[in-house]
């Protein structure tokens, strides 16, 4: 990895998102000086995706997952949000934990040395997959209408994940690249990523009651590319409010790293609380 490269890509990112923001807050007048804080917890239950090859513990050919096809169960996980704002300046923080597992019995769901498994071959197969994600910025409101609001932001994002595989080969497998019919792997990645991005709230209707909570980040550093996208719809209530949402998360990395890609897709509930 080009360590002075990565630094200059998140570099790069961090000042853009500083330079828009300058001139913007030196003409900018702050409406309120209280502090506004907000919290949030929320059950995301998102299906995990991305590819992995996992090396051989015997210096044979490595064992290629996709995860899309082989994890089906979300054995634990937490999330939570905390905000807070000043005038039109504020922080914000994301903080997910999920544990993914799966255990399958004559799966096909692999590749041995990048190379496709026959009819006659498959595997009994344990997979896991913990994953620590945290996303810290800075928000600047550019944007506040009776029925609209939009917030630049601009920080970093931090990803943890570790994997981990045992099998079990059945079946004739000389055809294939030389592999041990039976055993164990763990990969792991820790990146750090700049981020730049938007998010804002759209009200619908007069009463300022049901509304579109929307989010939108990309970013690069230690990993090749990171985006996130979240909305959906949201209903407010003198103590903060529910939300029901559609969250996307995903990750790309250089060829170089054993994990080549991971994805978090689906449904978000969640509630917040003002004050």
């Amino acid at each position: 990895m080009n360590i002075r490269a990565v630094a200059c890509r998140s570099t790069t990112l961090l000042a853009m998102a500083l330079t828009a923001l300058a001139p913007i807050a030196a003409q900018a007048e702050s409406a309120d000086d209280d502090w506004q804080y907000q919290a949030a917890i929320y059950l995301w239950l998102p299906a995990l995706g991305g590819e992995t090859s996992f090396p051989a513990n015997n210096g044979g050919s490595s064992i290629d997952i996709s995860a899309k096809d082989v994890l089906n169960a979300l054995k634990m996980a937490f999330m939570g949000t905390a905000s807070a704002k000043k005038g039109q300046w504020g922080v914000w923080t994301d903080l997910v934990y999920a544990d993914f597992g799966a255990k399958k019995s004559g799966s096909r769901d692999f590749e041995i040395g990048h190379v496709q498994i026959p009819a006659n071959v498959n595997a009994n197969l344990k997979y896991d997959i913990k994953t620590w994600v945290w996303t810290v910025a800075g928000t600047y409101e550019l944007v506040k209408k009776p029925n609209y609001t939009l917030d630049l932001l601009g920080g970093a994002r931090y990803l943890d994940v570790s994997q981990s595989l045992d099998w079990t080969i059945n079946g004739d497998i000389s055809a294939l690249p030389p592999v041990s019919r039976t055993g164990s792997a763990e990969v792991s990645s820790d990146v750090w990523d700049g981020i730049v991005g938007v998010k804002g709230v759209a009200d619908l209707g007069s009463e300022h009651k049901w509304f579109i909570p929307y989010y939108l980040d990309v970013g690069t550093g230690q990993s090749d590319l990171t985006w996130q996208v979240n909305a959906g719809i949201g209903y407010r209530y003198n103590w903060g409010a529910l939300v029901a949402t559609w969250r996307y998360l995903d990750y790309e990395f250089d060829s170089g790293n054993p994990i080549k890609s991971v994805s978090l897709n689906g449904p978000l509930f969640g509630a917040s609380f003002n004050w």
